[in-house]
């Protein structure tokens, strides 16, 4: 045989035993017979490199760490769905449908109801049945480019078989099986590192490891459950279960439990069979996801912003469980609150290892009753955040010590206050270390500053050393400091001050939600930007004056003129305005009052928008110098409405204020 045959031959023998194994879990042949196949092909393949194709089996592993993640947009939203809870709310959610497609409510309609893979969402671009390009789900609307990581999955076809269309986008979930992730936290355990929390947590992050060799390692898999086309793709499936084995017939890994049901009956029925049943699968699931079948009715329903009304996540009960608490310890927020949790002896509950739990706060902790030794009872909120419901009383329970909140902060040894009128402790040194390394995180975020590679590690050792101690020394680093930390090059050093250098063109808003100041978020930073246009200008403002611009009440005001009264704080902004920080508002509204188009004028927005965002639509207000509030009032100029608009819009038309449809809101900022 000649060895482009041969080569040939080997790269579908292999495609088809990965399958079986990866996707199947019914391998064919031994492991060392697979291993003589792709020994012969990785052979073939050196012997006459013009036979190596991207998609070979072979080329799944991409040597070269990935210099960063690109920002790809989605072709549709990846949106979340509504959760339902319990069976009342799983029948409201079928008359829902049979009321909005205009059927009785007992109309039996076909559902179909697959496990709720407990991972990351991801979404394969194929062109020619050849992977292009994996991204993350990101915001929904735009993720993260990890083409290089998703090609080593071994359960992610490269090449789809069969009579795959010339292009579509694939959207699943990655996931990691429980026996690689208990190997995994063994060998972190082994090594002097600490365990992963959950088997979703450690396929994030190992789905944003910038060494694909690394990715290899951690057994990552993927289901795969939805087909997003390209406009005029030609004729689409008709319904979801010929898109389920559409996919399972181009080699795609399709979760085998899914089911056709005939009416809501036989949907519970499934919930019920899985509640149990799931102890035994070799995924984590936390529910059953069901969706409309026909996808002609799914259209004729549409999606509201965040959820498409035809499906619904059935989520199973919350599951509680008995463990003993080792102690109490605090927490010290970037605010300065202080808050206790507690420290467990380890015990699994919801497909999760729990060691720690919220208490809230010292007054639930007293009303509980609850005291370090207690046998008591953790339940997952919501399948997110674990909690301690109470103790189980027993006849040591008196004798032991109750437990009292310190008196100083464990970050920094300052005396604790409470405020009259609050129940939370407070730590109110703004240098205190504990403080610090928590606002150094949220300066960074995304939504704050922007700051790509300052995580948690390196924060804790920027810390530690004494290199940073409040958000202006970020901007004197170097990179010869940086390069001497722990587990960091001279290349990432570079990387890093040049993430820092570039934050200094952010826009005001963004320094203002960074810097925490009590009780300025997103929105309440970027009101105080387009109101004031510069620290300068706010550091200026009285009381009063804060408290005039729209969507800022007393409390804010009060606690922006406290900060900013601070001697600390002045400190910190004069250092980052020397270090070249804008800290302006891009042609902001009280600048440029006079010759901005939309200066003086305030829009509400409703509903949701299809040719941009709703937050791009608030920027292109603010840059021509309107006001973007959240509430509608006799003062607001207009109201921009989207599909779905809700209350405001009713109380917009009983106002009589203006309306704009997507179309004349696209005219009046194009025109101006």
């Amino acid at each position: 045989m000649r060895p482009a045959e041969r080569a040939d031959e080997l790269r579908q023998l292999i495609r088809h035993h990965e399958e079986r194994y990866y996707v199947h879990d019914a391998p064919e042949i031994s492991d060392a017979e697979f291993d003589a196949h792709m020994r012969e092909l990785q052979a073939l393949e050196r012997e006459h490199p013009e036979l190596v194709e991207p998609d070979s089996p072979t080329q799944r592993v991409g040597g070269r760490p990935a210099e960063g993640f690109a920002s790809v947009a989605h072709l549709t939203p990846m949106l979340s769905l509504e959760n339902a809870y319990s069976e009342d709310e799983l029948r409201e959610f079928h008359a829902r449908i049979c009321r909005g497609l205009g059927l009785p409510e007992g109309e039996p309609l076909a559902y179909v109801a697959e496990l709720k893979i407990d991972g990351l969402s991801i979404a394969l671009t194929y062109e020619h049945g050849r992977l292009i390009r994996g991204v993350t789900r990101g915001d929904g609307v735009v993720g993260e480019e990890v083409t290089h990581n998703v090609r080593v999955i071994r359960s992610i076809p490269l090449r789809l078989r069969g009579d795959a269309p010339e292009r579509v986008e694939i959207r699943g979930e990655v996931y990691l099986p429980r026996a690689a992730f208990d190997r995994m936290n063994q060998e972190r355990e082994a090594a002097g590192e600490p365990p992963f929390a959950n088997p979703r947590n450690a396929a994030a992050g190992a789905i944003r490891t910038l060494d694909s060799n690394a990715v290899a390692k951690r057994g990552l898999r993927a289901y795969t459950y939805q087909l997003v086309f390209p406009p005029d793709s030609g004729p689409l499936p008709k319904s979801h279960t010929a898109l389920l084995e559409s996919l399972a017939a181009w080699g795609c890994p399709v979760e085998s439990h899914w089911r056709h049901c005939d009416g809501i009956d036989a949907l519970m029925a499934f919930v019920h069979e899985w509640q149990e049943a799931r102890r035994a699968l070799q995924f984590d699931t936390d529910g059953v996801v069901i969706k409309l079948d026909e996808l002609a009715l799914r259209e004729k329903l549409g999606t509201t912003a965040k959820f498409p009304r035809w499906a619904v996540a059935y989520k199973f009960p919350t599951e509680q469980a008995h463990t003993r608490l080792i102690r109490i310890d605090v927490n010290v927020g970037r605010t300065g609150a202080v808050t206790p949790f507690a420290v467990l002896e380890p015990v699994r509950i919801g497909g999760t290892t729990v060691q720690m739990a919220t208490l809230h706060n010292e007054m639930e902790v007293e009303r509980r009753d609850i005291r370090p030794g207690d046998l008591v009872i953790i339940e997952k909120g919501g399948e997110i955040i674990p909690k301690v419901i109470g103790p189980v009383i027993d006849d040591e329970h008196d004798a032991r010590p109750k437990w009292t909140m310190p008196k100083q902060c464990p970050g920094c040894e300052s005396a604790l206050v409470k405020p009259e009128d609050e129940v939370i402790w407070r730590c109110e040194n703004a240098s205190c270390p504990a403080r610090i390394r928590r606002g150094l995180l949220h300066f960074a975020s995304r939504r704050a500053m922007n700051i790509e590679g300052l995580g948690e590690s390196l924060v804790d050792q920027l810390v530690t050393a004494g290199l940073v101690r409040d958000y202006a020394d970020l901007y004197r680093l170097s990179v010869d400091q940086l390069a001497a930390l722990d587990r960091m090059g001279k290349k990432s050093a570079a990387n890093l001050v040049a993430e820092v250098e570039n934050s200094k063109s952010a826009d005001l808003w963004r320094l203002l939600h960074g810097i925490g100041i009590r009780h300025v978020g997103e929105g309440g930073a970027k009101a105080l930007a387009a109101g004031f246009g510069s620290i300068t200008a706010l550091r200026r403002a009285a009381v009063e004056a804060l408290e005039a611009v729209e969507d800022v009440g007393p409390v804010v005001a009060r606690s922006v003129r406290s900060f900013l009264d601070e001697p600390s704080n002045v400190d910190m902004l004069d250092r980052l305005a020397d270090a070249g920080l804008k800290a302006e508002a891009p042609e902001s509204a009280t600048v440029r009052a006079g010759t901005l188009p939309l200066a003086g004028r305030t829009y509400v927005i409703t509903g949701t928008l299809t040719s941009m965002s709703r937050e791009e639509a608030a920027e292109a207000i603010v840059r021509l110098g309107g006001k973007v509030s959240s509430s509608v009032s006799k003062k607001t100029s207009g109201v921009i409405v989207g599909a779905d608009a809700g209350t405001k819009l009713d109380k917009a038309r009983a106002l009589g204020v203006e309306e704009l449809d997507e179309a004349k809101f696209q005219a009046l900022i194009r025109g101006l």
